[in-house]
């Protein structure tokens, strides 16, 4: 076999110098054989495997995905996303640039690998992330109240993650165009959940909702994480101290964010919806009676 190109003569075994055409030369006769030669097969399917691999590598681990709405279906449960925290906004959710690859890829350190540090270089450029399995004390919203430690809660957040690179591995999008994922940061060497983190805390309770819960794989840890947190007492399972109870302090009744959300959303509802409503169940319940008496 020539290799890689043949030359325009060569000698075979009795001495004899044979011609042939040479690489451009062949081009211009009607010979397809030369196309099936393993000078040319071979270099020729190694480039094409080698350029499919990389576009698939790229897209896959590289492409850097600026917002929700670039996000593939198939990448749900099935990727996570590394990336810096830019901000935090309650105290269980905040927005992430998504550097792929890394330092390894270069971000940090290469001019056009850098996080935009101003707010309004990052306006849809960063992926809002809802943590999962844990809800937060709700802050104050719209005329509402904050739920007590809901400050605590976010102060803590946003000191263990603000600025920092974590990684989060996606679950689904929520109805708020957030990603619902668990969250990992990494601390000393040693790789922590932020949202198990809370949860011993007493930062947060489980996530409680009839639909919509997302917990992986760890539901039971996050349940027995909540359960110790309130065994010890601590965050917004606390209770005031014997002095502060002898003082005429009193242990005030939780209510868990969910009981919040329910209670805020029950008292926001106009009282003449309520009255339509209570009207509406007067009119059912005599109809109710009149069937009753037809029968």
């Amino acid at each position: 076999m020539r290799w890689p190109w043949p030359r325009d003569q060569s000698e075979n075994d009795d001495g004899e110098k044979k011609s042939f055409f040479s690489w451009s030369n062949s081009l211009k006769v009607v010979d397809w054989s030369q196309y099936t030669e393993a000078r040319t097969v071979v270099p020729s399917v190694i480039l094409t495997i080698t350029t499919l691999t990389w576009i698939r590598v790229y897209k896959s681990y590289l492409r850097r995905i600026p917002s929700v709405d670039h996000i593939k279906p198939e990448f749900y449960r099935r990727r996570g996303l590394f990336g810096k925290v830019t901000s935090v906004g309650d105290a269980d959710n905040f927005r992430l640039f998504h550097t792929p690859g890394g330092r390894l890829a270069g971000w940090g350190w290469l001019p056009w690998k850098t996080v935009p540090s101003k707010r309004e270089d990052l306006t849809a450029k960063t992926i809002h992330i809802r943590i999962a399995g844990v809800d937060a004390p709700e802050l104050a919203h719209f005329g509402r109240p904050a739920q007590p430690y809901s400050q605590e809660a976010l102060e803590w957040l946003t000191q263990y993650i603000s600025n920092r690179r974590v990684r989060a591995y996606i679950y689904r999008r929520d109805q708020y165009n957030r990603v619902v994922a668990m969250v990992c940061i990494r601390k000393w060497f040693i790789t922590k959940d932020v949202g198990m983190e809370m949860l011993k805390r007493g930062l947060a309770t489980v996530y409680e909702a009839k639909s919509g819960s997302e917990f992986g794989k760890f539901e039971k840890e996050y349940r027995q994480a909540e359960e110790k947190a309130k065994r010890n007492k601590v965050g917004m399972w606390s209770q005031p101290s014997l002095w502060a109870r002898l003082k005429g302090e009193k242990a005030s009744e939780l209510e868990s964010p969910r009981d919040y959300k329910t209670r805020m959303t029950a008292s926001a509802v106009p009282s003449g919806s309520k009255n339509k409503a209570g009207e509406d169940a007067r009119k059912q319940g005599r109809s109710s009676v009149a069937q009753t008496k037809r029968t």
